[in-house]
Protein backbone atom coordinates (compact mmCIF):
# COMPACT_ATOMS: atom_id res chain seq x y z
CA UNK A 1 0.00 0.00 0.00
CA UNK A 2 1.45 3.71 -0.95
CA UNK A 3 2.00 6.11 1.48
CA UNK A 4 2.48 9.87 1.71
CA UNK A 5 4.62 12.28 2.74
CA UNK A 6 2.82 13.06 5.41
CA UNK A 7 1.91 8.96 6.34
CA UNK A 8 -0.90 8.94 5.04
CA UNK A 9 -1.89 5.64 3.15
CA UNK A 10 -2.94 6.73 -0.04
CA UNK A 11 -6.01 5.60 -2.68
CA UNK A 12 -5.21 2.93 -5.20
CA UNK A 13 -6.59 2.60 -8.45
CA UNK A 14 -9.58 0.19 -7.28
CA UNK A 15 -10.27 2.89 -3.93
CA UNK A 16 -10.87 5.42 -6.56
CA UNK A 17 -13.24 3.05 -8.30
CA UNK A 18 -14.88 2.17 -5.42
CA UNK A 19 -15.54 5.99 -4.51
CA UNK A 20 -16.26 7.08 -7.82
CA UNK A 21 -19.03 4.37 -7.86
CA UNK A 22 -20.54 5.70 -4.21
CA UNK A 23 -20.17 9.34 -5.12
CA UNK A 24 -22.19 8.98 -9.00
CA UNK A 25 -24.68 7.01 -7.01
CA UNK A 26 -25.60 10.12 -4.55
CA UNK A 27 -25.11 12.75 -7.15
CA UNK A 28 -27.52 11.11 -9.41
CA UNK A 29 -30.24 10.70 -6.56
CA UNK A 30 -29.08 14.44 -5.33
CA UNK A 31 -29.26 16.00 -8.72
CA UNK A 32 -32.25 14.15 -10.37
CA UNK A 33 -34.36 15.62 -6.89
CA UNK A 34 -32.92 18.93 -7.52
CA UNK A 35 -33.64 18.95 -10.97
CA UNK A 36 -37.16 18.44 -10.71
CA UNK A 37 -38.03 21.24 -8.82
CA UNK A 38 -37.45 23.66 -11.82
CA UNK A 39 -39.20 21.68 -14.36
CA UNK A 40 -42.45 21.67 -12.69
CA UNK A 41 -43.66 24.31 -14.71
CA UNK A 42 -42.65 22.54 -18.28
CA UNK A 43 -44.37 20.23 -16.93
CA UNK A 44 -47.78 21.65 -16.27
CA UNK A 45 -47.88 23.54 -19.56
CA UNK A 46 -47.23 19.96 -21.82
CA UNK A 47 -49.38 17.93 -19.80
CA UNK A 48 -52.15 21.06 -19.85
CA UNK A 49 -52.79 21.21 -15.61
CA UNK A 50 -52.02 23.42 -13.25
CA UNK A 51 -48.44 23.29 -11.64
CA UNK A 52 -49.94 22.62 -8.14
CA UNK A 53 -51.50 19.41 -8.84
CA UNK A 54 -47.44 17.94 -9.63
CA UNK A 55 -47.08 18.02 -6.04
CA UNK A 56 -47.11 14.44 -5.97
CA UNK A 57 -43.85 14.04 -8.23
CA UNK A 58 -42.44 15.55 -5.61
CA UNK A 59 -44.04 14.32 -2.00
CA UNK A 60 -44.70 10.96 -4.14
CA UNK A 61 -41.19 10.53 -4.54
CA UNK A 62 -40.48 11.24 -1.22
CA UNK A 63 -43.09 8.72 0.50
CA UNK A 64 -41.99 5.81 -0.81
CA UNK A 65 -37.72 6.63 -0.41
CA UNK A 66 -38.54 7.38 2.88
CA UNK A 67 -40.69 4.44 4.18
CA UNK A 68 -38.48 2.34 1.82
CA UNK A 69 -35.00 3.51 2.92
CA UNK A 70 -34.44 1.62 5.82
CA UNK A 71 -35.83 -1.34 3.89
CA UNK A 72 -33.23 -1.27 1.56
CA UNK A 73 -30.37 -0.35 3.91
CA UNK A 74 -31.25 -3.94 5.69
CA UNK A 75 -31.80 -5.79 2.55
CA UNK A 76 -28.09 -4.56 1.76
CA UNK A 77 -27.14 -5.88 5.02
CA UNK A 78 -28.45 -8.87 4.49
CA UNK A 79 -28.55 -9.66 0.79
CA UNK A 80 -24.68 -7.52 -0.14
CA UNK A 81 -24.44 -4.44 -0.18
CA UNK A 82 -23.08 -4.19 -4.48
CA UNK A 83 -25.89 -6.48 -4.98
CA UNK A 84 -28.90 -4.33 -3.72
CA UNK A 85 -27.34 -1.26 -4.87
CA UNK A 86 -26.34 -2.21 -8.43
CA UNK A 87 -30.08 -3.68 -8.32
CA UNK A 88 -31.14 0.28 -7.67
CA UNK A 89 -29.43 1.99 -9.76
CA UNK A 90 -30.59 -0.26 -13.15
CA UNK A 91 -34.08 -0.05 -11.72
CA UNK A 92 -33.69 3.93 -11.44
CA UNK A 93 -32.14 4.02 -14.73
CA UNK A 94 -35.41 1.57 -16.40
CA UNK A 95 -37.63 4.52 -14.76
CA UNK A 96 -36.04 7.26 -15.77
CA UNK A 97 -36.85 6.17 -19.33
CA UNK A 98 -40.17 5.06 -18.46
CA UNK A 99 -40.62 8.82 -16.52
CA UNK A 100 -39.20 10.23 -19.85
CA UNK A 101 -41.94 8.66 -22.11
CA UNK A 102 -44.85 9.43 -19.96
CA UNK A 103 -47.66 10.79 -21.84
CA UNK A 104 -49.96 12.49 -18.66
CA UNK A 105 -49.30 13.47 -14.99
CA UNK A 106 -50.87 10.06 -13.84
CA UNK A 107 -48.19 8.54 -15.84
CA UNK A 108 -45.30 10.59 -14.94
CA UNK A 109 -46.41 10.87 -11.11
CA UNK A 110 -46.80 6.98 -10.78
CA UNK A 111 -43.09 6.28 -12.27
CA UNK A 112 -41.87 9.03 -9.63
CA UNK A 113 -43.43 6.77 -7.02
CA UNK A 114 -41.50 3.26 -8.01
CA UNK A 115 -38.35 5.82 -8.87
CA UNK A 116 -38.39 6.66 -5.17
CA UNK A 117 -38.21 3.00 -4.10
CA UNK A 118 -35.42 2.06 -6.13
CA UNK A 119 -33.95 5.20 -5.03
CA UNK A 120 -34.06 3.59 -1.48
CA UNK A 121 -31.67 1.02 -2.51
CA UNK A 122 -29.23 3.63 -3.73
CA UNK A 123 -29.36 6.44 -1.35
CA UNK A 124 -28.78 4.97 2.07
CA UNK A 125 -26.21 2.17 0.52
CA UNK A 126 -23.69 4.41 -1.19
CA UNK A 127 -22.13 5.31 2.13
CA UNK A 128 -22.09 1.77 3.25
CA UNK A 129 -20.01 0.50 0.59
CA UNK A 130 -17.68 3.10 1.01
CA UNK A 131 -17.49 2.60 5.08
CA UNK A 132 -17.00 -1.56 4.17
CA UNK A 133 -14.32 -1.22 1.63
CA UNK A 134 -12.80 1.44 3.85
CA UNK A 135 -11.60 -0.35 7.32
CA UNK A 136 -8.51 2.03 8.32
CA UNK A 137 -8.08 5.63 8.90
CA UNK A 138 -8.76 6.49 4.74
CA UNK A 139 -12.32 5.45 5.62
CA UNK A 140 -13.31 9.41 6.74
CA UNK A 141 -11.55 11.28 3.52
CA UNK A 142 -13.24 8.50 1.44
CA UNK A 143 -16.40 8.82 2.98
CA UNK A 144 -16.29 12.77 3.04
CA UNK A 145 -15.57 12.74 -0.96
CA UNK A 146 -18.71 10.87 -1.40
CA UNK A 147 -20.18 13.31 0.91
CA UNK A 148 -19.24 16.05 -1.11
CA UNK A 149 -20.10 14.72 -4.49
CA UNK A 150 -23.57 14.94 -2.86
CA UNK A 151 -23.43 18.68 -2.11
CA UNK A 152 -22.32 18.71 -6.11
CA UNK A 153 -24.88 16.94 -6.65
CA UNK A 154 -27.37 19.10 -4.92
CA UNK A 155 -25.59 22.35 -6.51
CA UNK A 156 -26.04 21.09 -10.10
CA UNK A 157 -29.84 20.27 -9.86
CA UNK A 158 -31.54 23.14 -10.20
CA UNK A 159 -28.96 24.66 -13.25
CA UNK A 160 -29.41 21.31 -14.79
CA UNK A 161 -32.77 21.20 -14.90
CA UNK A 162 -33.20 24.56 -15.77
CA UNK A 163 -31.07 24.44 -18.61
CA UNK A 164 -32.51 21.70 -20.08
CA UNK A 165 -36.63 22.62 -19.03
CA UNK A 166 -35.69 25.69 -21.21
CA UNK A 167 -32.80 24.46 -23.76
CA UNK A 168 -33.71 20.60 -24.80
CA UNK A 169 -36.40 19.31 -22.82
CA UNK A 170 -37.73 18.13 -19.58
CA UNK A 171 -37.47 14.69 -20.94
CA UNK A 172 -34.20 14.43 -20.75
CA UNK A 173 -33.20 15.34 -17.71
CA UNK A 174 -34.72 11.79 -17.07
CA UNK A 175 -32.63 10.49 -19.82
CA UNK A 176 -29.71 12.06 -18.37
CA UNK A 177 -30.14 9.94 -15.19
CA UNK A 178 -29.69 6.15 -17.20
CA UNK A 179 -25.44 7.24 -18.29
CA UNK A 180 -25.25 7.95 -14.69
CA UNK A 181 -26.30 4.29 -13.57
CA UNK A 182 -24.76 2.46 -15.86
CA UNK A 183 -21.53 3.94 -15.47
CA UNK A 184 -21.88 3.52 -11.63
CA UNK A 185 -23.38 0.07 -11.72
CA UNK A 186 -20.09 -1.03 -14.14
CA UNK A 187 -17.85 0.33 -11.62
CA UNK A 188 -19.48 -1.50 -8.92
CA UNK A 189 -19.70 -4.37 -9.97
CA UNK A 190 -15.88 -4.30 -11.61
CA UNK A 191 -13.66 -2.49 -8.74
CA UNK A 192 -16.59 -3.41 -5.59
CA UNK A 193 -16.12 -6.61 -3.52
CA UNK A 194 -20.07 -7.37 -2.22
CA UNK A 195 -20.31 -7.21 1.14
CA UNK A 196 -22.95 -7.92 3.68
CA UNK A 197 -23.65 -8.04 7.45
CA UNK A 198 -23.24 -11.58 8.97
CA UNK A 199 -24.92 -10.80 12.03
CA UNK A 200 -28.12 -9.03 10.23
CA UNK A 201 -31.41 -10.86 10.55
CA UNK A 202 -33.78 -11.63 7.62
CA UNK A 203 -36.20 -9.44 8.24
CA UNK A 204 -37.09 -6.74 6.36
CA UNK A 205 -40.53 -5.63 7.85
CA UNK A 206 -42.09 -4.90 4.48
CA UNK A 207 -45.70 -5.30 6.25
CA UNK A 208 -44.01 -1.79 8.43
CA UNK A 209 -42.94 -0.42 5.13
CA UNK A 210 -46.06 -0.70 3.34
CA UNK A 211 -48.62 0.35 6.85
CA UNK A 212 -46.87 3.55 6.92
CA UNK A 213 -47.17 4.58 3.67
CA UNK A 214 -50.25 4.01 2.54
CA UNK A 215 -51.37 5.74 5.93
CA UNK A 216 -49.40 8.74 4.95
CA UNK A 217 -50.67 8.63 1.09
CA UNK A 218 -54.36 7.91 2.21
CA UNK A 219 -54.08 11.06 4.21
CA UNK A 220 -52.31 13.27 1.87
CA UNK A 221 -55.08 12.36 -1.00
CA UNK A 222 -57.55 13.76 1.92
CA UNK A 223 -55.62 16.91 2.20
CA UNK A 224 -54.81 16.97 -1.35
CA UNK A 225 -58.72 16.45 -2.53
CA UNK A 226 -60.36 17.98 0.49
CA UNK A 227 -61.17 20.81 -1.75
CA UNK A 228 -62.75 19.20 -4.73
CA UNK A 229 -64.56 16.51 -2.84
CA UNK A 230 -65.74 18.56 -0.08
CA UNK A 231 -64.11 18.39 3.67
CA UNK A 232 -67.04 16.65 5.34
CA UNK A 233 -67.62 14.69 1.92
CA UNK A 234 -67.71 10.88 2.34
CA UNK A 235 -64.65 10.08 0.46
CA UNK A 236 -62.61 12.97 2.26
CA UNK A 237 -63.07 10.92 5.67
CA UNK A 238 -63.03 8.07 4.51
CA UNK A 239 -59.20 8.53 2.92
CA UNK A 240 -58.41 10.26 6.20
CA UNK A 241 -59.69 7.43 8.90
CA UNK A 242 -58.03 4.33 6.12
CA UNK A 243 -54.76 6.89 6.80
CA UNK A 244 -54.90 6.72 10.65
CA UNK A 245 -56.09 3.43 10.47
CA UNK A 246 -52.88 2.33 8.54
CA UNK A 247 -50.79 4.29 10.78
CA UNK A 248 -52.19 2.86 13.76
CA UNK A 249 -51.74 -0.71 12.29
CA UNK A 250 -48.35 -0.04 11.42
CA UNK A 251 -47.83 0.87 15.64
CA UNK A 252 -49.06 -2.18 16.35
CA UNK A 253 -46.63 -4.31 13.89
CA UNK A 254 -43.62 -2.17 14.98
CA UNK A 255 -44.76 -3.16 18.65
CA UNK A 256 -44.47 -6.97 17.58
CA UNK A 257 -42.85 -7.54 15.21
CA UNK A 258 -39.01 -8.82 15.67
CA UNK A 259 -36.47 -6.46 13.49
CA UNK A 260 -38.90 -3.44 13.17
CA UNK A 261 -38.78 -0.54 10.42
CA UNK A 262 -38.42 1.97 12.59
CA UNK A 263 -37.94 1.71 16.81
CA UNK A 264 -40.80 3.34 18.81
CA UNK A 265 -39.79 3.06 21.95
CA UNK A 266 -37.01 5.99 20.72
CA UNK A 267 -40.21 8.32 21.26
CA UNK A 268 -39.75 8.23 25.09
CA UNK A 269 -36.51 9.51 24.95
CA UNK A 270 -37.43 13.24 25.13
CA UNK A 271 -34.60 15.12 24.02
CA UNK A 272 -34.21 12.72 20.94
CA UNK A 273 -37.42 13.44 20.16
CA UNK A 274 -36.81 16.80 20.35
CA UNK A 275 -33.73 17.22 17.98
CA UNK A 276 -35.48 14.89 15.44
CA UNK A 277 -38.48 17.11 15.39
CA UNK A 278 -36.21 20.02 15.00
CA UNK A 279 -34.17 18.07 12.39
CA UNK A 280 -37.11 17.45 10.81
CA UNK A 281 -38.61 20.69 10.70
CA UNK A 282 -35.49 22.15 8.88
CA UNK A 283 -35.94 19.86 6.61
CA UNK A 284 -39.61 20.16 6.12
CA UNK A 285 -38.93 24.08 5.66
CA UNK A 286 -36.24 23.44 3.04
CA UNK A 287 -39.07 21.32 1.00
CA UNK A 288 -40.73 24.08 0.62
CA UNK A 289 -38.60 26.61 -0.24
CA UNK A 290 -37.17 24.26 -2.97
CA UNK A 291 -40.92 23.08 -4.18
CA UNK A 292 -42.37 26.72 -4.07
CA UNK A 293 -39.28 29.23 -4.71
CA UNK A 294 -38.79 27.28 -7.86
CA UNK A 295 -42.98 28.31 -8.52
CA UNK A 296 -42.23 31.35 -7.56
CA UNK A 297 -39.79 32.59 -9.56
CA UNK A 298 -40.70 31.33 -12.70
CA UNK A 299 -44.41 31.91 -12.49
CA UNK A 300 -44.47 34.92 -10.64
CA UNK A 301 -41.54 36.82 -11.27
CA UNK A 302 -41.59 35.25 -14.84
CA UNK A 303 -37.93 34.19 -15.06
CA UNK A 304 -36.78 32.09 -17.46
CA UNK A 305 -36.27 27.99 -16.30
CA UNK A 306 -32.43 29.13 -16.88
CA UNK A 307 -32.40 32.20 -14.91
CA UNK A 308 -34.38 30.55 -12.18
CA UNK A 309 -31.81 27.36 -12.42
CA UNK A 310 -29.12 30.52 -11.79
CA UNK A 311 -30.63 31.81 -8.97
CA UNK A 312 -31.38 28.74 -7.17
CA UNK A 313 -27.78 27.92 -7.20
CA UNK A 314 -27.10 29.94 -4.44
CA UNK A 315 -29.85 28.43 -2.35
CA UNK A 316 -28.00 24.67 -3.21
CA UNK A 317 -24.69 26.32 -2.74
CA UNK A 318 -25.52 27.22 0.40
CA UNK A 319 -27.20 24.43 1.77
CA UNK A 320 -24.62 21.67 0.20
CA UNK A 321 -21.28 23.96 1.23
CA UNK A 322 -23.06 24.00 4.97
CA UNK A 323 -23.70 20.40 5.15
CA UNK A 324 -20.65 19.66 4.11
CA UNK A 325 -18.54 21.44 7.07
CA UNK A 326 -21.42 20.83 9.69
CA UNK A 327 -19.23 17.66 10.64
CA UNK A 328 -16.16 20.00 11.27
CA UNK A 329 -18.13 22.59 13.28
CA UNK A 330 -19.95 19.90 14.83
CA UNK A 331 -16.44 19.20 16.72
CA UNK A 332 -16.05 22.77 18.56
CA UNK A 333 -19.74 23.23 19.16
CA UNK A 334 -22.27 21.38 19.95
CA UNK A 335 -24.57 20.79 17.00
CA UNK A 336 -27.68 21.29 18.88
CA UNK A 337 -26.22 25.15 18.91
CA UNK A 338 -25.51 24.72 15.75
CA UNK A 339 -29.07 23.42 14.66
CA UNK A 340 -30.73 26.21 16.61
CA UNK A 341 -28.22 28.88 15.07
CA UNK A 342 -29.14 27.20 11.12
CA UNK A 343 -32.88 27.36 12.18
CA UNK A 344 -32.90 30.89 13.22
CA UNK A 345 -30.97 32.12 10.68
CA UNK A 346 -33.12 30.49 7.73
CA UNK A 347 -36.06 31.67 9.40
CA UNK A 348 -35.31 35.46 9.34
CA UNK A 349 -33.47 34.54 6.02
CA UNK A 350 -36.88 32.95 4.94
CA UNK A 351 -38.89 36.18 6.33
CA UNK A 352 -36.48 38.68 4.25
CA UNK A 353 -36.45 36.94 1.42
CA UNK A 354 -40.53 37.26 1.04
CA UNK A 355 -39.83 40.81 0.67
CA UNK A 356 -36.60 40.95 -1.00
CA UNK A 357 -37.29 42.76 -4.37
CA UNK A 358 -34.00 43.42 -6.73
CA UNK A 359 -33.24 40.01 -8.48
CA UNK A 360 -29.90 40.38 -6.55
CA UNK A 361 -30.56 41.02 -3.04
CA UNK A 362 -32.94 38.49 -3.45
CA UNK A 363 -30.21 35.58 -4.61
CA UNK A 364 -27.62 37.19 -1.66
CA UNK A 365 -30.84 36.37 1.04
CA UNK A 366 -31.38 32.82 -1.10
CA UNK A 367 -27.81 31.90 0.08
CA UNK A 368 -28.35 32.81 3.50
CA UNK A 369 -31.41 30.58 3.50
CA UNK A 370 -29.63 27.69 2.31
CA UNK A 371 -26.84 27.83 4.50
CA UNK A 372 -29.19 27.93 7.91
CA UNK A 373 -31.17 24.97 6.40
CA UNK A 374 -28.48 23.08 5.35
CA UNK A 375 -26.90 23.36 8.64
CA UNK A 376 -30.33 22.78 10.54
CA UNK A 377 -30.79 18.79 8.53
CA UNK A 378 -27.15 17.79 8.32
CA UNK A 379 -26.83 17.85 11.97
CA UNK A 380 -29.68 15.97 12.92
CA UNK A 381 -28.19 12.28 13.42
CA UNK A 382 -25.33 13.74 14.58
CA UNK A 383 -27.13 15.67 17.82
CA UNK A 384 -29.37 12.77 18.35
CA UNK A 385 -26.25 10.15 18.45
CA UNK A 386 -25.66 11.62 21.93
CA UNK A 387 -28.85 11.05 23.58
CA UNK A 388 -28.88 7.10 22.65
CA UNK A 389 -26.95 4.48 23.94
CA UNK A 390 -24.05 2.66 21.24
CA UNK A 391 -26.35 0.08 21.12
CA UNK A 392 -29.61 1.90 19.87
CA UNK A 393 -27.27 3.92 17.18
CA UNK A 394 -28.30 2.44 14.34
CA UNK A 395 -32.09 2.18 14.81
CA UNK A 396 -31.69 5.95 16.10
CA UNK A 397 -30.37 6.79 12.38
CA UNK A 398 -32.96 5.01 10.76
CA UNK A 399 -35.89 6.79 12.74
CA UNK A 400 -34.15 10.18 12.13
CA UNK A 401 -33.61 9.63 8.86
CA UNK A 402 -37.30 8.24 8.05
CA UNK A 403 -38.45 11.54 10.17
CA UNK A 404 -37.25 13.56 7.80
CA UNK A 405 -38.11 12.52 4.52
CA UNK A 406 -41.29 11.47 4.96
CA UNK A 407 -42.62 14.72 6.92
CA UNK A 408 -41.09 16.83 4.22
CA UNK A 409 -43.53 14.67 1.96
CA UNK A 410 -46.56 15.29 3.81
CA UNK A 411 -45.24 18.63 4.43
CA UNK A 412 -45.18 19.68 0.67
CA UNK A 413 -48.71 18.25 -0.05
CA UNK A 414 -50.21 20.43 2.85
CA UNK A 415 -48.58 23.20 1.42
CA UNK A 416 -49.90 22.42 -1.68
CA UNK A 417 -53.41 22.51 -0.77
CA UNK A 418 -52.94 25.63 1.78
CA UNK A 419 -51.73 27.82 -1.37
CA UNK A 420 -54.63 26.92 -3.48
CA UNK A 421 -57.45 27.90 -0.37
CA UNK A 422 -54.87 31.43 -0.25
CA UNK A 423 -54.87 31.25 -4.11
CA UNK A 424 -58.58 30.87 -4.16
CA UNK A 425 -57.62 29.09 -7.92
CA UNK A 426 -56.23 26.09 -8.64
CA UNK A 427 -54.88 27.25 -11.82
CA UNK A 428 -53.43 30.25 -10.76
CA UNK A 429 -52.02 29.63 -7.40
CA UNK A 430 -48.64 28.63 -8.66
CA UNK A 431 -48.50 32.44 -10.25
CA UNK A 432 -50.00 33.48 -7.42
CA UNK A 433 -46.98 35.72 -5.70
CA UNK A 434 -48.92 36.90 -2.63
CA UNK A 435 -50.23 33.35 -1.82
CA UNK A 436 -46.54 31.73 -2.31
CA UNK A 437 -45.02 34.68 -0.22
CA UNK A 438 -47.45 33.25 3.24
CA UNK A 439 -46.66 30.10 2.81
CA UNK A 440 -42.64 30.76 2.80
CA UNK A 441 -43.74 33.17 5.55
CA UNK A 442 -45.28 30.47 7.44
CA UNK A 443 -42.57 28.25 6.38
CA UNK A 444 -40.02 30.48 7.96
CA UNK A 445 -42.50 30.94 11.59
CA UNK A 446 -41.78 26.74 11.48
CA UNK A 447 -37.89 27.19 11.39
CA UNK A 448 -37.89 29.94 14.18
CA UNK A 449 -40.25 27.69 16.46
CA UNK A 450 -37.73 24.44 15.25
CA UNK A 451 -34.72 26.58 16.79
CA UNK A 452 -37.16 27.77 20.07
CA UNK A 453 -37.57 23.98 20.63
CA UNK A 454 -34.00 23.36 21.17
CA UNK A 455 -33.47 26.00 23.51
CA UNK A 456 -34.14 23.80 26.49
CA UNK A 457 -31.05 21.23 25.64
CA UNK A 458 -29.26 24.08 24.53
CA UNK A 459 -29.49 25.29 28.43
CA UNK A 460 -29.47 22.13 29.85
CA UNK A 461 -25.81 21.89 28.43
CA UNK A 462 -24.31 25.19 29.59
CA UNK A 463 -24.79 23.76 33.04
CA UNK A 464 -22.59 20.35 32.53
CA UNK A 465 -19.60 19.40 31.06
CA UNK A 466 -18.51 20.15 27.24
CA UNK A 467 -19.11 17.05 25.13
CA UNK A 468 -16.40 15.29 23.43
CA UNK A 469 -15.84 16.34 19.86
CA UNK A 470 -17.78 14.65 17.61
CA UNK A 471 -16.13 13.46 14.69
CA UNK A 472 -18.63 11.54 12.71
CA UNK A 473 -19.62 13.12 9.08
CA UNK A 474 -22.69 14.99 8.37
CA UNK A 475 -25.53 12.46 7.19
Amino acid sequence: MRVGEAGTRLFSGRDRAVIAAASLSMLLVQMDWFALNLMLPAIARDFSTPTTNLQWLVSGYMLTLGALMITGGRAADVHGRRTVIVWGLVGFAVVSVVCAAAQNEVWLIAGRVVQGATAALVFPVAVAVVTAHFRDDRQGRAVGTVLAFSAIGTALGPFVGGVFAEHVSWRAVFLLNVPFCVVAAFLMLRFVTDTRDEEAGGGLDLPGAVTVAGGLTAIMIAVDQGGHWGWGSAATLACAAAGVLLLVLFALIERRTAEPLLDLSLLRNGPFVTVTLAGSVSNIVYCLVAVFSALYLQQARGLSPLDAGLVFLALSVGAGGASYWSGHLAQHRRPETLMAGGLLLSGVGLLALTWAGPLALYTAVFAVVGIGLGLGWALTNVATQSYVPSSRLAAASGLVLTSLVLLGAVAVAVATTVLEVLSGSEQQAASDGSAIESVLRAAALLALVGAALLLPLIRAHRTTAPAPALDAPAP
